[in-house]
């Protein structure tokens, strides 16, 4: 099962293309995008990889660490940055796990065997600065992600984090956002005196600039 959110992601200790990394330490008071591949040497996430590398500093301007994983050693992992940065322009140069056993991947609910019996799904976790679960995604091994969703999301998450807001279908940076069903009117018009647009009773609009 993969972990419900809101959930305290586990700790771990394991071997990477940096070093060994000891989660919880290594994170910091950083948001952290954790993501597992099925495979080195793998058309998909070689595709995959060099676009998170490519656009590892939009997720550092968020205040981001990027962590992938695969089943495969480090050494693998290692030789297949260079077929990454041939197909993807740029070689990994963020951590990826080395999980051959699946004990990371089994404590995270990345392993589906009946989607796979060797290899992990396609999971994506973001984690925040609590340590706490707050998305999973997970995707089958022969479908790649999106790199702008992860983003996408990723600054949603950071712009309505204990605001009480949520954002709407289809959301952009700039777009506006909504302010919660759990904030009564009377509790919106102190926080929000210059008024909110209303589209339903319980659907209040203000601009992101007054998030």
């Amino acid at each position: 099962m993969s972990l419900p959110l809101g959930e305290t992601a586990p700790d771990f200790t394991a071997d990477s293309t940096q070093g060994t990394i000891r989660f919880h330490d290594w994170s910091g008071n950083r948001w952290i995008v954790f993501f597992s591949h099925p495979k080195d040497f793998t058309p998909v996430c070689t595709t995959e990889l060099g676009e998170f590398a490519r656009r590892k500093d939009e997720f550092e301007r968020r205040n981001a660490l990027l962590l992938g994983l695969s089943v495969d050693s480090v050494d693998d992992h290692q030789r297949w940055s260079q077929d990454v940065a041939d197909v993807g322009g740029a070689a990994p140069d963020y951590p990826l796990l080395a999980d051959p056993d699946l004990a990371v991947a089994k404590l995270y609910g990345m392993f589906h065997p009946k989607a796979d019996p060797k290899v992990t799904v396609r999971s994506v976790f973001i984690i925040d600065p609590q340590k706490k679960v707050r998305l999973t995604l997970t995707y089958p091994p022969s479908a790649g992600r999106n790199v702008d969703e992860v983003l996408r999301v990723l600054d949603s998450l950071q712009l309505t984090d204990g605001k009480q807001l949520t954002t709407p279908v289809g959301w952009e940076p700039g777009d506006d956002v909504i302010i919660a069903p759990s904030v009564s009117d009377e509790e919106a018009r102190k926080r929000y005196p210059d008024g909110w647009r209303a589209l339903k009773p319980y659907l209040r609009l203000i601009p992101a600039d007054r998030a």
